[in-house]
């Protein structure tokens, strides 16, 4: 992919591989039109064949036999009207992997290269249909699990992000170029105070900071290990949360003895809930496996579900497992609040916030899937728009746009020469083209690209 070229015609399978209602194969390049009509045939021999923006009805024809393969509907989308801004051509076919794998063949033998992955979206970024932040954002609306994901991810690739980044990348471009003519022609360039840009610069990427950490909660999820003794209902809070009877429920102790994970919406957030097996002193070979991968769990979560049966006195065994999460971000679940409540358990883990709940009814649920929110994105419910940024690379890039500027700033503050200050404002500057690929080099076009599939 490093040559990235743009002048054959590229062709790949873009729905999933197996059987299904509809098949699509897709054409991108000069060729496109070319190639399909060699293949394709009109049932109204009247139309025009392959007409812009329009469905056609036909067959794909094998051009050396004449024998029909599919019936099929195609469209054309001219350049520069098309997702690559080339001449596409889609042919939609029957679902099944023989029908479209012989379309596939027959566009091959008709002169088009298989496409590598992502070089659709690949070329549309190259030709300025979308710019890299939203390429990437088609990843991710794929890949989202959640409304709140995907709707990072639409807003993302309808350019909210690199709006954002355009915006606090442009005056800094400006005080850069003030910077190296000032080194370059230092009795002709009038005096400017570049500082207010590098302050609004400063604040401005940090608050992409803290959103990009916000959003990667959203992209990713957050894995949620569910602890406490044997008995105390954790199992029973999985199902509730999941809404579904995912986890064996009995009322004799130590029934779960593996760790169980499922994915749940809440609140638009992806949690990978963990149940783990009760954490207590047994003799019990398999039981005392169940136990150390429940530790394993607590060891690799992002949050802890500490849970209590506030019907019953604190024990010994509580104590131990609310000692092992003391380090761990963690909410406290008294379970069992339909019973008459005996113990609040305020003494175990008290810098972590506590709620109770009846698993059993559904009571004080909707209340921990907001504590849960609120927990996991520190305080900062997002009742309005989404976090614009979502991704691992734009959360780095900011970060070092930021110790990059903030450098910039140290330094004129300090009086060092216009020429170490331009070093870091370039710096910055070429963190934030990364994100929207002004400054995206070859390796780092690969390395995002060869992430998606074939077809895309």
């Amino acid at each position: 992919m490093a040559s990235f070229c743009l002048d054959d015609t590229i062709v790949a399978l873009s729905t999933p591989l197996g059987v299904g209602g509809i098949g699509i194969v897709r054409l991108s390049g000069p060729a496109s039109r070319e190639i399909a009509l060699r293949l394709f045939r009109p049932s109204d021999r009247a139309a025009r064949p392959l007409a812009p923006y329009r469905l056609t009805h036909g067959h794909i024809v094998d051009p050396a036999t004449g024998r029909r393969v599919d019936e099929v509907l195609a469209s054309y989308m001219a350049s520069p009207r098309s997702y690559t801004r080339q001449d596409v051509v889609e042919i939609n076919a029957h679902g099944g992997p023989v029908a479209t794998r012989a379309i596939l063949d027959l566009c091959l033998a008709a002169g088009a290269r298989p496409a590598l992955e992502g070089e659709f979206t690949l070329r549309a970024f190259l030709n300025g249909r979308l710019d890299l932040a939203q390429a990437e954002a088609v990843l991710d609306v794929i890949g989202a699990r959640t409304e709140g994901s995907l709707r990072v991810a639409v807003d993302q690739l309808d350019g909210r992000l690199s709006e954002r980044v355009r915006a606090v990348r442009q005056p800094l471009l400006e005080a850069l170029a003030y910077l190296e003519a000032s080194v370059d022609f230092p009795e002709d360039v009038p005096p400017r105070d570049i500082g207010p840009a590098l302050t609004e610069a400063v604040e401005a990427l940090g608050e992409l900071l803290r959103e990009a950490d916000q959003g990667l909660v959203y992209r990713e999820g957050v894995r949620t290990a569910i602890v406490g003794r044997p008995n105390v209902g954790k199992s029973s809070l999985l199902n509730a949360l999941l809404r579904a009877d995912r986890a064996i429920v009995t009322p004799i102790p130590g029934t779960t003895r593996d760790t169980l994970e499922e994915t749940c919406n809440v609140q638009g957030i992806p949690l990978v809930l963990v149940d783990t097996a009760g954490i207590t002193e047994t003799d019990d070979l398999i039981e005392r496996l169940g136990i150390a991968r429940s530790e394993r769990a607590v060891a690799q979560a992002d949050l802890v579900l500490l849970v209590f049966d506030g019907s019953a006195a604190a024990t010994d065994a509580d104590r131990q497992v609310a000692s092992r999460c003391v380090n761990k971000r963690s909410v406290v679940v008294v379970n069992k609040g339909d019973l008459p409540v005996v113990d609040d358990m305020a003494g175990l883990l008290p810098d972590a916030p506590h709620i109770t709940v009846s698993a059993l009814t559904g009571e004080g649920l909707a209340a921990l899937e907001t504590l849960l929110v609120e927990t996991i994105l520190g305080g900062a419910r997002s009742h309005g728009a989404p976090p614009v940024a979502s991704n691992p690379r734009h959360r780095d890039a900011f970060r070092r746009a930021l110790e990059s500027v903030r450098e910039a700033q140290n330094a004129l503050q300090t009086g060092v020469p216009a020429d170490l200050q331009a070093i870091d404002l370039a710096e910055t500057v070429q963190a934030l083209g990364e994100v929207t690929g002004e400054s995206a080099s070859d390796a780092l076009l690969e390395t995002i690209f060869s992430q998606f599939c074939i077809g895309k």
